[in-house]
């Protein structure tokens, strides 16, 4: 689909430092904690939360009381007469949300809606399902994280395993993986230059995280947190997860906790809330696809392609290119079908190096995205990720500079 009313104001989103997970944000209640951050953002940005008429939440792990959603969250920031619903794809939630966001706005229902996503991947919920025909009316359960990242019930695989399957069908070796997480290591290094210039365009912090009480800080967290350093040799003594494999623990991405969001509104409603009235930033196309079962990553390429021909652009007019990728694997795929040099996507970092809170994630990258085409003067940015399920989306953006 197409959009031509859809715009972002420019500077008006924010994500929170990404923490791996069992580190400071393990035991924030995520919404809550979306809650308190995104009243942080408001009140600094000068926006009345009255003013949206409509939340949009992203959620893929439950928590207490989380069957209240985004009317729960809508009101915990002063927005009590908005509603809107919660919107739950794996890791393209932060896609959709934009996107159904955007669709919104195109059709006339909304005039200014506000995107949030979080999760909390740490301490997952342990959930019990009623079985009467079950030996002794056991219950059927599931941890809701680890379970879920260990098996698709329709693909009979990993998540892992969908990697792998890729690697092996297309001869992704080891040592093309371990150089693509070096190389996006290098990258996100770009975005602590300065003293984190790049990412204090757009991340909340300092954090102080308090006890249960609320009153005494067990830390303070101005960056993201658990991101191991990454080198060629360090790489290269790990050995793969699985037997006769490729993708070790250094070339994937690791679970996180933390929240995004982002305001989707009209054009005229966007020059009035924009920070630099000098930037435009207008959502174009968007894209998805599901590939064949225990073949996650390569979901990716025809998600992209979906959203640049509806765009009614090719790849390479992008001038900038953005990636959720679980796997070194999913750049490697990416990169050779798409015919993109590897050194000209995911400036800056992306979730192989910050972590993956799931929502949250592709609504950060949509950010960067953001970001990076202003630094360069403007033009079209694709952000694009695969997606539990065997599926992928994308998103085409304009930036216009002037």
């Amino acid at each position: 689909m197409s959009f031509k009313k859809a715009y972002i104001p420019y500077g008006r989103y924010w994500s929170t430092p990404f923490s791996r997970w069992q580190m400071s944000f393990q035991n924030l209640h995520a919404i809550k904690f979306a809650a308190e951050i995104t009243t942080m953002f408001l009140e600094e940005s000068k926006i009345s939360p009255k003013e949206f008429d409509e939340l949009i939440f992203g959620l893929t792990i439950p928590q207490l009381n989380c069957f209240y959603g985004g009317p729960w969250l809508a009101s915990m920031i002063g927005a009590e007469q908005t509603t809107g619903p919660i919107i739950s794809q794996a890791c393209a939630t932060g896609t959709n949300s934009v996107s159904l966001a955007a669709q919104n706005i195109e059709t006339g229902i909304n005039k200014n809606v506000l995107v949030v996503c979080a999760d909390r991947c740490s301490n997952g919920p342990h959930l019990a399902y009623p079985n009467p025909q079950a030996p002794g009316s056991t219950l059927d359960s599931e941890n809701w994280v680890w379970d879920n990242f260990g098996y698709d019930p329709y693909a009979k695989n990993t998540m892992l395993e969908t990697g792998e399957n890729v690697a092996k069908e297309v001869g992704i070796t080891k040592e093309e993986q371990d150089e693509v997480t070096i190389l996006r290591y290098k990258q996100y290094q770009d975005s602590l230059k300065n003293d984190r210039a790049f990412q204090k365009k757009y991340m909340i912090g300092p954090i102080e995280v308090k006890d249960r009480s609320g009153r005494k800080v067990l830390a303070t967290v101005e960056g993201d947190e658990g991101i191991y350093p990454t080198t060629k040799e360090g790489l290269s003594k790990l050995r793969p997860v699985l037997p006769d494999g490729t993708i070790t623990y250094g070339t994937q991405t690791h679970p996180a906790d933390g929240n995004s969001g982002i305001i989707v509104t009209t054009q005229e409603n966007a020059e009035k809330l924009r920070k630099r009235q000098d930037v435009e930033v207008k959502l174009v196309s968007y894209g998805d696809h599901k590939t064949k079962k225990g073949y996650m990553a390569m979901a990716i390429v025809p998600a992209a392609k979906k959203a640049l021909e509806n765009a009614g652009i090719s790849i390479k007019d992008v001038t900038v290119i953005k990636t959720h990728n679980p796997f070194a694997v999913n750049d490697v795929f990416f990169s050779r079908e798409m015919d993109v040099n590897l050194n000209d996507m995911n400036n800056y970092g992306s979730s192989l190096i910050f972590g993956h809170p799931q929502a949250p994630t592709m609504l950060r990258i949509v950010i960067e995205l953001i970001e990076e085409l202003v630094e360069k003067g403007g033009g079209f940015g694709l952000a694009d990720g695969c997606a539990a399920g065997d599926t992928g989306a994308a998103l085409v953006l304009e930036v216009k500079v002037d």
